[in-house]
């Protein structure tokens, strides 16, 4: 187990550096819209290059900051259900997650998503659209953000069988408190909506305290 949980460290810690330089690509995209939209309102001028790179870096950010967004627990969960578990059944939900549904998803797309880049690089495959940018770069991205996604969902699995073993601290225990305060939050909110008014229709939320 010590050297997997190195292994882990070491998995956690290169999806850390690839998602915070990664996550630098948001303010490229602005930077890169707001420029055309200033050309093609001053000078009448525009480029499908300049639109379809916006797509690229939204696609990039998306999946290459995935892993990080996973090892920093950021990713959806069903609070109002997840909160109310205790704290060995929710790691044993992650657990059983993460092997039947997380890495073979992750696997699957990594398996599949390869071929497709690859006779996009062999062909040199371009836009459709006039003035457009090479496809292949954009597409190889698909297999390069699973990749680091499958990389760290073994790493999350390695984390919680530790955790649920005892040989680990969770890193995300602290953040319960708040998940739970946000799940009673969002139930308050929906009985609020779910209680009829005085002439049948759905009331409006009360305020908050």
């Amino acid at each position: 187990m010590t050297v997997l949980l190195a292994l882990a460290r070491g998995i956690d810690a290169v999806n850390r550096r690839i998602g915070k330089a990664a996550a630098w690509l948001i303010l490229v995209a602005i930077l890169v819209s707001a420029t055309n939209a200033v050309v093609r309102k001053v000078f009448d001028a525009s480029s499908n290059s300049w639109l379809e790179l916006q797509w690229v870096l939204f696609a990039a950010v998306f999946l290459l900051c995935a892993s990080w967004t996973l090892m920093d627990n950021e990713h959806i969960r069903i609070d109002i259900v997840n909160a109310h578990l205790r704290k060995r059944t929710r790691d044993g939900i992650d657990i059983f997650g993460h092997i039947f549904f997380l890495l073979p998803f992750s696997l699957l797309l990594l398996w599949t998503s390869w071929p497709f880049f690859l006779s996009s690089y062999e062909i040199n495959e371009q836009s459709l659209n006039a003035g457009g940018l090479p496809q292949w770069p954009a597409k190889m991205l698909v297999p390069l953000g699973f990749f680091f996604l499958t990389l760290q969902a073994i790493s999350e699995l390695i984390k919680r069988v530790a955790i649920i073993t005892g040989r680990m601290e969770d890193p995300h225990e602290g953040e319960g408190g708040s998940h739970a305060a946000l799940a009673a939050e969002a139930e308050r909110l929906l009985a609020g909506v779910e209680k009829p008014g005085p002439n049948g229709e759905a009331a409006p939320p009360a305020a908050p305290k």
